[in-house]
């Protein structure tokens, strides 16, 4: 059996992989938080321990691989800003990395990440759940037969949060990476895999809850315009919705089980790495820098 441990517990996004642990037959032997609000451990895996302590979770993490109970992934759901140094962690005790986006928030920090996967043998992966969308599989094969310049794009992402976000991590540019990392970062590799590399970008209005703008994707020979809107405001429904000449694409559908499959693409060799993470949080670290 395949063993676990996971850093970031109590987090929104924790139970996704905790599931995909537990569906693609792993077994989850401890997890790490400063927060012991995580009884929802009890629906996946009632035997891990928990720690609210680095130090014991590290301790035991050493203990473990001296004892012959190998961990051989760590899972990775901390605030953005510690996602390089828990990735880290992990290849230190020998183990594979599986991390939420972003790796990193900043381009320098991916290309150290790089090096210590050589440096270890091991390997880094992240959740880039978009790209395995059957949805999207199918439009990338429809956009790869467009010979010409595609100039009628938008994607449009409202996601609705409280005032507790302004008072948490995640509204600190330094720990987060801003609202384009936040909520953009999965929605712009989406873009990337699907159009091509980073050519250029516009910022047309930025507040504390919205950005819109333009980003260019693509070949010189064959350009994609991309409109973008993202927002977490309050006033706007929640949509997430990519559109392509007309035609629309709703980024919920097919979204539910698609962290399951990405450790199974894991399991498999076959997970997104440090290449496929790098250009996003690339265009992330750009637009940060002017917004």
């Amino acid at each position: 059996m395949i063993n676990y441990v996971l850093i970031g517990a109590a987090g929104y996004i924790a139970p996704k992989h905790m599931k995909a642990i537990k569906d693609t037959g792993g077994n989850l032997i401890a997890m790490l938080d400063p927060h012991d609000s995580v009884g929802i451990i009890d629906n996946y895996f009632p035997s891990c321990k928990l720690f609210t302590e680095f130090e014991r979770f590290d301790r035991f993490c050493s203990q473990q691989n001296d004892n012959g109970n190998i961990i051989d992934y760590v899972s990775i759901c901390s605030p953005n800003y510690l996602h390089e140094a828990h990735c880290r962690f992990a290849l230190r005790i020998g183990a594979n990395a599986i991390c939420e986006k972003p790796l990193a928030l900043r381009e320098k920090n991916v290309n150290d990440l790089e090096r210590i996967e050589k440096q270890t043998n091991r390997k880094i992966y992240t959740i880039l759940q978009l790209r395995l969308n059957p949805t999207m599989i199918k439009l990338k094969k429809e956009i790869f037969l467009i010979n010409e310049h595609i100039s009628n794009v938008s994607l449009i992402y409202h996601t609705p949060r409280g005032d507790w976000y302004d008072h948490s991590w995640k509204s600190n540019k330094e720990k987060s990476g801003g609202l384009v990392t936040n909520i953009g970062i999965h929605l712009f590799d989406l873009l990337f895999w699907l159009f091509g590399s980073y050519l250029n970008f516009h910022i047309k209005t930025v507040t504390a809850r919205t950005i819109d703008g333009i980003i260019y994707l693509g070949e010189m020979a064959k350009v994609a315009e991309i409109n973008f809107h993202l927002s977490i405001s309050e006033k706007n429904k929640a949509l997430r919705l990519l559109t392509i000449d007309g035609k629309e694409y709703e980024l919920s559908n097919n979204f539910t089980e698609l962290h399951t499959e990405s450790y199974k693409q894991i399991l498999l060799g076959n997970g997104f790495g440090v290449t496929e993470a790098r250009p996003a949080v690339t265009l992330c670290e750009a637009l940060r820098i002017i917004t």
